[in-house]
């Protein structure tokens, strides 16, 4: 199999570029630095299609090595035959070649093996050939009887040979395969309750589904529902058509009197062997896709989660709301230092709302307090009431959000939230961590495993390997967008930037401690452990801020230094020019002097020069500031007081297969169904909302009793 020439056709793409995104893979080279730095070899392709392509290229090494396990397993037994082999290098899943192998595998004792040490070999093959047009059954049987192989009778020795060629059709390749297609385009997943008891999923208590039509939210709902005992669950499909097919495969001549038994082999084949190994096949296929999907949910929807925008500049109160042991309070400046902590108590049920009042106003005088940041899990909506009504007294104009403060508990507990704040305790380290969600999502949210988020659906169901490899992907092409301030970042933050790992992460804090801040990106080669590979792949995306050299605050890399140093002095322009921002028409004087031209004499390719471009008008510039800010409010309502038709401006925090929810000030987030997206047809919920996004939303409709918020996207009803 060309690997390269199979990976241009399934991706569309020209095989020279296909040769050398696979080189670049196999010299080491990480998917950031590659999607950045080396587009003229890649062609521009984004992140996210390098990735794709990284993961088939790997799939499709992986079958052939399996290919050639199973062709040496084979010759090893002294069975290999050159149809069989060719069969095998033309099969293009995992699955035919498996299919293929079936025979060959060594398997438990079966009925089929007792039969054949039996010696009944020899009548399964006399059954199969269908010569017999005469006589009886029991006579051509009549040879294999014996007694001391305990084949008694004729009858015996006819159950033992149909046992065979049962297992035969079982295992042959051809048949599975056109078995399994039906069973895909035609069965049904039908589900029933498994218990007299009320739950969530008595949607499931009486249903059906076509199995090529069910789609992945529905799949992981039936099988949590069959995990945890309330569901019983089976694939219904016709057997008389499945066992037909078998007939048409297996019979070849109707006038043999053969043809009963082997219609009696051919059902149990189906019954006893086939039916149970496709129903399985079956559900673990919708199951696999199933979890792809909801990976893949969870990874776009992580990506905007910790590109949401930071909220710079201002002094951020942290509140982790709690019932009976109260609620923390973290004051946190506009760099992320801790200033002040204290515990309040004006949830029941203690109630001690005055008192609360006057220590919050206390800190607020104090700090400067801007924004309030109040987590969003237990005793949030008494929480939010009270700093709505406390709001209202102050003379500052102070805002709150809401802050999801899914995965701080993990972040507190961790061995890191110890490290970081080792005179705090664990509930005084997660008011830390929301308000510093706020100041920047992505440095603090780093700090905790992506699982624990909260932005995915059953993500404790999937396999956790292949959901650890996707979302550490989506943080990384995440932060090396961005880029990092090698000088402040957390050795967490460090983890994820092309090139490095956790030991090299904490040699470089090690090496701040020592020695200072970096004053340049060359010094970078000198922490421990950092080899010139290292560096090549981390040094564009770590930015040095106030440096000696302006060009190290940009996403420009050091090999290309020179090429943008000529750009300068192509059009007249010096590098104090940079922080002075006086670059604002390079982009129309490359033009006009010819995009081609202007690469050529700066010794770089086109797509680079645009991105030296793009730095030298905006050095330091962060992407996320195009990103939509947080809603920030200075009063709360409640669900009660919801009304069909209000019209809302909310936060899109989580995105599933069937819709949208989104955050309305009402502690309870509101559902928008797909069918409520927008007024065009919406394949996806993706394609028209992210987490993040501010939208203006419509109440459809309002369960008090259920706390379900029903919203709109295409206006009232």
């Amino acid at each position: 199999m060309d690997l390269e020439k199979q990976l241009a056709q399934e991706f569309g793409l020209k095989p020279g570029v296909i040769k050398n995104v696979v080189s670049l893979i196999d010299e080491g080279n990480t998917i950031p630095f590659i999607a950045r730095y080396r587009k003229e070899m890649t062609g521009a392709l984004d992140d996210q299609v390098l990735r794709e392509v990284a993961d088939r290229l790997a799939y499709l090494r992986n079958l052939q090595q399996r290919k050639a396990e199973v062709i040496a397993a084979v010759e090893e037994q002294g069975k290999l035959g050159e149809e069989w082999k060719q069969a095998v290098l033309a099969a293009v899943t995992l699955a035919e070649v498996e299919d293929l192998y079936r025979p060959y595998k060594q398997k438990r004792r079966t009925r089929a093996m007792v039969a054949r040490e039996r010696g009944l070999e020899p009548l399964a093959g006399l059954i199969m050939a269908q010569e017999l047009t005469r006589g009886s059954m029991e006579e051509a049987a009549a040879p294999f009887v014996d007694a001391e192989k305990e084949v008694p009778d004729a009858q015996a020795a006819l159950a033992g040979a149909m046992d065979i060629i049962a297992e035969d059709l079982s295992d042959s390749a051809a048949l599975r395969k056109a078995l399994r297609m039906l069973m895909q385009k035609y069965a049904l997943i039908v589900t029933k309750a498994a218990k007299e008891e009320d739950s969530v999923y008595r949607l499931y208590y009486g249903f059906s589904e076509e199995a090529a039509r069910i789609p992945s939210h529905r799949v992981l709902a039936i099988n949590r529902g069959e995990k945890e005992g309330f569901l019983k669950v089976k694939v219904d499909v016709d057997d008389g058509a499945m066992i037909g097919v078998l007939h048409k495969y297996a019979i070849k001549n109707e006038k043999s009197i053969c043809v009963p038994y082997i219609k009696q082999a051919a059902e149990d084949a189906w019954g006893r062997l086939l039916c149970p190994s496709l129903e399985r096949e079956l559900r673990a296929e919708l199951t696999g896709k199933a979890e792809e999907q909801a990976i893949k949910m969870f990874g776009q929807n992580l990506k905007p989660t910790l590109m949401q925008p930071p909220l710079g500049g201002k002094v951020v109160l942290g509140f982790d709301p709690a019932y009976r042991t109260g609620c923390k309070l973290a004051v946190v400046d506009a760099t992320g230092k801790v200033l002040d902590t204290d515990v309040i108590y004006p949830t029941p049920p203690n109630n001690k709302i005055e008192e609360s009042k006057a220590v919050l106003k206390k800190l607020i005088a104090k700090h400067g307090i801007e924004v309030v940041a109040i987590g969003n899990g237990t005793a949030s909506k008494e929480s939010e009431l009270f700093i709505a009504a406390l709001l209202k007294e102050l003379p500052e104009k102070v805002s709150y959000t809401m802050v999801n403060e899914a995965g701080a508990s993990v972040y507190s507990a961790s061995k890191l939230g110890a490290q970081e704040f080792p005179d705090y305790d664990v509930s005084l380290r997660s008011a830390v961590s929301i308000a510093r969600r706020l100041q920047d999502p992505m440095a603090e949210l780093v700090k905790i495993d992506p699982k624990a988020i909260g932005v995915g659906q059953y993500q404790h169901d999937m396999p956790m390997k292949r959901l650890d490899e996707t979302l550490t992907g989506v943080v990384e092409d995440c932060v090396n967008s961005v880029g990092v301030d090698i000088n402040t970042a957390s050795p967490s933050l460090l983890a994820y930037v092309s090139g490095l790992t956790a030991s090299t992460s904490r040699n470089i804090s090690l090496y701040r401690e020592e020695n200072g801040a970096f004053a340049a990106r060359t010094q970078i080669k000198k922490v421990k452990g950092l080899g010139p590979k290292a560096y090549e792949q981390c040094a564009g995306f770590l930015r040095i801020h106030g440096g000696k050299q302006i060009l190290d605050n940009t996403a420009v890399h050091p090999e290309s230094y020179g090429a943008a140093k000529k750009l300068l002095a192509l059009f007249g322009y010096a590098e104090a020019d940079i922080a002075a921002g006086k670059l604002d028409g390079l982009a129309a004087q490359v033009k006009a002097r010819g995009e081609d031209q202007v690469a050529e004499e700066c010794g770089v390719g086109a797509p680079t020069l645009r991105d030296i471009v793009g730095e030298l008008q905006k050095p330091g510039r962060d992407i996320r500031d195009n990103m939509p800010k947080p809603v920030l409010r200075d009063d709360v309502m409640d669900i009660n007081d919801l009304k069909p038709g209000m019209e809302f401006t909310g936060t899109v925090r989580n995105v599933i297969d069937f819709g949208a929810f989104v955050d309305i000030g009402v502690h309870q987030d509101g559902l928008v169904h797909i069918s409520k997206l927008s007024n065009k047809y919406v394949k996806h919920p993706s394609e028209v909302a992210k987490v993040g996004d501010v939208v203006t939303v419509w109440v459809l409709a309002v369960d008090v009793e259920k706390n379900r918020i029903s919203l709109s996207m295409v206006g009232p009803e």
